[in-house]
């Protein structure tokens, strides 16, 4: 798997401390963010690099920190196939995963502590889109991602 990973100025200590795991870990991954903090990115510029290489297959999935992760995640939704959610825990960051399929873990480096964002990037990566759930809901949550594609179809191809 390859991996994105970028922030603005509120979210760089987080994202440093996840690069670290991520070294660590032997994953692969491109820092599309600031990368240091004499060159400050806003959040809209970072989400809208990372989120289209999401969208064309470059990046399969994408770590993107800020103040809150709320502004990176509305800017990475912006786009046809990028599911952004912005979590503040682990628990969050496996079902946004398991139930809807995110392929964009957000994360607020106001909120969330270094040990926190890493265990919430250990979980997102590692879990599968309908693990653990129950057969009943996962055959409800590809009918509904068959949805969720329609509607953006409506959206983007209009």
């Amino acid at each position: 798997m390859k991996l994105a990973i970028g922030s603005d100025k509120s979210g760089f200590a987080v994202k440093e401390a996840v690069k670290a795991y991520l070294t660590e870990a032997g994953v692969v991954f491109d820092d599309l963010g600031t990368v240091d903090l004499l060159d400050v990115h806003p959040y809209y510029r970072v989400a809208s690099d990372v989120a289209p290489r999401v969208q064309d297959g470059t990046y399969e999935k994408a770590i993107l920190i800020c103040g809150t992760g709320a502004g990176m995640s509305v800017v990475a939704n912006k786009f046809k196939g990028v599911y952004a959610v912005a979590c503040e825990g682990v628990y969050a960051a496996k079902m946004a995963r398991a139930i809807n399929n995110a392929n964009v873990l957000c994360m607020g480096g106001w909120i969330v502590g270094p040990e926190m964002a890493i265990e919430m990037v250990k979980t997102f990566l590692m879990t599968d889109w309908c693990q653990d759930l129950e057969d009943w809901r996962a055959v409800n949550m590809h009918k509904f991602a068959a949805e969720v594609r329609t509607i953006e179809d409506g959206i983007y191809d209009a």
